[in-house]
């Protein structure tokens, strides 16, 4: 009776065998990314990079769109994201929270801040800032807001009112409609003005440079799927086509990272100014 029934058997066990590892290979990872961009623009930047990256690891990445930075914060330190694309103190609040560790960053730029001010409006230094209205994208916006009020503080001993405008764009209107003495951005955007509007404004200050964004993964993801995300990443920059990819997010020089690439972000203070979701 037994030996009838064994090639039913055998073959019941050859079908649970094979479907174990196809189930692992049909692993979907969800990928978070900081909301800089409005939604469908951050789709177009990123689903390109993880289908090349499905391609390379035979994994499989959902971008996962959270609506406002506040709601990818709250998402990230409860571990809601296998991968996620986030700002440097992000990095540091989501390591503490949820252990992610950064895997690849740009190795080709710094991040720092910028204070604006109006030209010809007799401000010329931080130290005339104490007691004024100064404008800010967000609380938690690393170089425009973070690291500007822990060096107007820490350095220049000003108390200032900030505001919190909601982008960058914002910052530097009010700084031109005389709504603000002054505004926290960035390079980047800053350039990204009209001429008209960045022939009226000057920059006064300069945040610390830091390293920039990196894509994180959670530290319960098996070491050997983040090794091998990660080295199709950087394989992936060594291309031409990938190059122009990255440099979308972006990311000019794609290299790896390290939690010690951050650590000065820690003896900064910047838990003061911090806003937890």
């Amino acid at each position: 009776m037994l030996n009838k029934k064994s090639p039913i058997l055998g073959l019941i066990f050859l079908i649970f065998g094979l479907a174990l590892p196809l189930q692992a290979a049909e692993k979907v990872f969800t990928v978070g990314v900081v909301p800089q961009f409005e939604a469908r623009k951050l789709h177009a930047i990123w689903r390109p990079i993880l289908d090349k990256l499905e391609v390379a690891t035979g994994y499989r990445f959902n971008l996962r769109g959270s609506p406002t930075i506040p709601e990818f914060e709250r998402e990230f330190v409860t571990g809601k994201f296998d991968f996620a694309y986030m700002n440097p103190y992000h990095l540091v609040v989501a390591n503490e929270k949820a252990g992610y560790i950064p895997l690849v960053r740009d190795h080709g730029r710094k991040l720092f801040g910028v204070l604006v001010v109006k030209k010809g409006g007799g401000i010329n230094n931080p130290s005339q800032l104490d007691g004024k209205t100064l404008a800010f994208p967000a609380p938690n916006a690393l170089g425009a807001s973070l690291q500007m009020r822990q060096e107007l503080t820490d350095i220049f001993k000003v108390n200032i009112n900030p505001i919190y405008v909601k982008t960058h764009d914002s910052v530097y209107l009010n700084v031109l409609i005389d709504k603000v003495a002054a505004g926290g951005g960035v390079q980047k955007t800053l350039n990204q003005q009209k001429k008209q509007y960045r022939d009226h404004l000057e920059v006064i200050h300069e945040t610390q440079k830091v390293a920039p964004h990196p894509l994180a993964a959670l530290s319960s993801i098996p070491k050997e799927v983040r090794e091998k995300v990660r080295d199709a990443l950087l394989a992936l920059g060594q291309t031409e086509e990938g190059k122009t990819l990255l440099a979308k997010i972006p990311m000019i020089q794609i290299g790896p990272a390290e939690l010690s690439d951050y650590e000065p972000l820690k003896k900064m203070g910047l838990e003061r100014f911090y806003v937890a979701p």
